[in-house]
């Protein structure tokens, strides 16, 4: 498994959570996410006046989302790191309808049985032993309680234009630090069907950075600081590498994808 930064995130410095903190709002603003999500959102079946828990909420930009969603009555948003979720409070500071425990997904402070449903959004990739937090969301969701995970298959990430494309490189790079496994997203069903779910619903996304780069540019950024950072490349070839993706974003021939599995499971007694 690679040195994913997200799952030591209690041990992180404050300007590497800072700049987290900013691609993880980015990337909840970003158009193409905004739609990937209500797509997957629409297909889960709120109860009316649904509480819904999502562990992993980074600054809260799903728990924001799902709080406005029809049906939606409370969210309530966890992560293991105070940081993020400080931004998290301030941004949702309006909503009276959210709320935020400092928590890690695998072992949750909340009874059982006191959710309706629970979201895992890019989580899992993150989390060693993942099936450990879908057992703690099988423990506290109610019967019939609905189990919506979206999680990347970064093994799939490209920013590649044809063989030996040298930011198919930066995009390795990137994933070797942001997702502890990149194959998660392959894995999902059978891990979900382990816990004891009844997967409901299987959908595939693709994002696809070509006009809308702004977030796929992050991920060259850090794919590039990695390399640096393992003196696999020098600070010059890092800034070429940088510079080169944004030339092709100037030169309208900019090329990035990373695509996700959305399952949507039932708790069955």
């Amino acid at each position: 498994m690679s040195a994913d930064v997200y799952a030591e995130i209690t041990r992180a410095s404050v300007p590497v959570l800072e700049r987290l903190a900013e691609i993880l709002e980015r990337r909840g603003t970003d158009p193409q996410q905004e739609r990937i999500r209500q797509a997957y959102f629409s297909d889960i079946p709120f109860p009316e006046n649904a509480r819904v828990l999502e562990s992993g909420c980074g600054t809260g930009a799903v728990v924001r989302a799902l709080a406005d969603w029809p049906g939606v009555g409370e969210v309530v948003g966890t992560d293991p790191s105070e940081f993020f979720l400080n931004i998290a409070r301030d941004l949702a500071k309006f909503r009276e309808n959210v709320r935020f425990n400092l928590a890690d997904a695998r072992n949750l402070p909340f009874p059982d049985e006191t959710f309706d449903v629970a979201v895992f959004h890019t989580t899992l990739c993150h989390v060693p032993s993942p099936e450990k937090a879908l057992e703690e969301a099988w423990r506290v969701l109610r019967p019939n309680g609905i189990l919506a995970v979206f999680d990347a298959d970064y093994s799939s990430t490209t920013l590649a234009q044809g063989p030996q494309d040298p930011l198919q490189a930066v995009a390795e790079a990137a994933i070797s630090v942001i997702a502890y496994d990149p194959y998660l997203g392959r894995r999902l069903a059978p891990l979900v069907h382990q816990t004891g779910f009844e997967i409901t619903q299987t959908r595939s996304f693709g994002y696809c950075g070509v006009e809308d780069s702004d977030y796929m540019l992050t991920l060259v950024d850090r794919g590039a600081d990695a390399l640096l950072d393992s003196k696999r490349v020098g600070p010059e070839l890092a800034a070429a590498l940088k510079n080169e993706a944004r030339r092709r974003v100037q030169a309208g021939n900019f090329f990035g994808r990373i695509s996700y599995s959305n399952i949507i499971a039932r708790k069955v007694d």
